[in-house]
């Protein structure tokens, strides 16, 4: 594409399935407001609704990609990420922003967002390589009354659970109005996820890699109580969901599997190898050989299933064992403070310190301890 100075600097990508004339009226506002760009992407949309893809086609400031066949809104925005960096001027432009077809998305509300990316001076580089990472959100007012209550409720439960796992607060988790700067764009197309999961995706990759991520606050706008939403309510909840938590369960899983594997090495070796040396020694010793054991088998299977980190690296190794180190010290002072208060059971509060430090490590472990350091 050229690269006018008059031009808006961010290009907007919007996917579509079978839409009616608001795609018309969404573009057509886009356009009035000040886009220069826009790029529509055809998911295997109905022969009959075809005919707004072929109307806006002809329109200079517009592009249509095609699908033949329905691949889902995550791939019709991978369609569009890739269609855009190898075909615009990223010494122009400073990135994208993404809204949905169905209207809910205001064209002055798309530029707002947009135009966050230009009061970002780290982005506005004429040399790409020199530009920041950025995520822009158009986040709704979940407090409005013409929410629905499904929406309302399914938001407030991601929002809270997605706190809890990634330590970020995000008001709209399920927003399709993202204004992303190019250098995050690359990292957008390594997100996996084909449908609605995939924007879920897109936020756990930004907070991972410590990504800005700012909110802009849009109007609320459903129509027909938002009843013709591709959105499957079963179906793309659940994959929503298992994105959300299928680390935190193979965290889980594979914390078990080493406890046991500490617990039956530490027998074999107290009552079988080291049993003449008497309880003295061979508790210790038992309990020193599983330990070692049992924890680099957890730090193999955490670094490479849960938090799926392909290379190894001797810091990883490093920020594991410190934190062990920590935990087990937090852990003793911690039983020993709260027995000294409550005179509870010490096995009842050991069980409660160890659960808090639980959550804490994985956090941790997510966050530090498996973090690449060239990010």
């Amino acid at each position: 594409m050229g690269s006018e100075i008059s031009r808006f600097p961010v290009v907007a990508v919007i996917p579509s399935l079978n839409p009616d004339e608001r795609l018309f009226h969404i573009v057509d506002g886009l356009i009035t407001t000040g886009f220069t760009s826009v790029i529509l992407v055809d998911d295997g949309s109905r022969r009959d609704c075809r005919y707004w893809f072929d109307m806006l086609e002809q329109w200079p400031q517009c592009v249509v990609l095609h699908h033949e066949a329905n691949r889902g809104k995550g791939r019709a925005l991978k369609t569009a990420f890739i269609y855009y960096l190898e075909h615009f001027d990223l010494t122009e432009y400073l990135g994208v922003v993404t809204a949905d077809a169905d209207g809910q998305h205001l064209p002055e509300d798309i530029y707002r967002t947009a135009g966050r990316l230009l009061r970002e001076p780290s982005l506005y580089k004429k040399t790409n390589s020199s530009r920041g990472q950025s995520l822009i959100l158009g986040t709704r007012d979940f407090n409005s009354e013409i929410i629905p209550s499904k929406s309302r409720n399914g938001n407030r439960i991601t929002t809270v659970v997605f706190q809890l796992l990634y330590g970020k607060r995000i008001n709209d988790t399920q927003t399709g109005l993202r204004a992303i700067s190019n250098n995050f764009l690359y990292t957008c197309l390594e997100s996996r996820g084909e449908r609605f999961e995939y924007e879920i995706n897109m936020l756990i990759s930004a907070v991972t890699q410590k990504i800005d991520i700012q909110e802009e606050t849009i109007q609320t706008i459903y129509f027909n109580n938002n009843r013709e939403t591709h959105f499957r309510p079963v179906t793309d909840s659940l994959k929503i969901y298992w994105v959300m938590f299928s680390s935190f369960l193979k965290f889980i899983c594979s914390s078990l599997s080493c406890m046991l594997v500490d617990q039956g090495l530490f027998s074999l070796l107290q009552k079988n190898i080291f049993a003449a040396m008497g309880a003295t020694f061979s508790i210790p010793l038992s309990t020193l050989l599983a330990r070692i054991v049992s924890s680099y088998l957890n730090f193999s299977i955490n670094r490479k299933v849960v938090f799926e980190k392909e290379r190894n690296s001797n810091g990883f190794f490093l920020r594991y064992y410190v934190l062990c180190v920590l935990q087990m010290t937090i852990s003793a002072a911690g039983v020993t403070a709260l027995y000294a208060l409550t005179r509870l059971d010490t096995s009842i509060l050991k069980f409660l310190v160890d659960v808090a430090l639980f959550f804490i490590s994985y956090r941790i472990q997510r966050g530090w301890v498996f973090k690449e350091c060239n990010q």
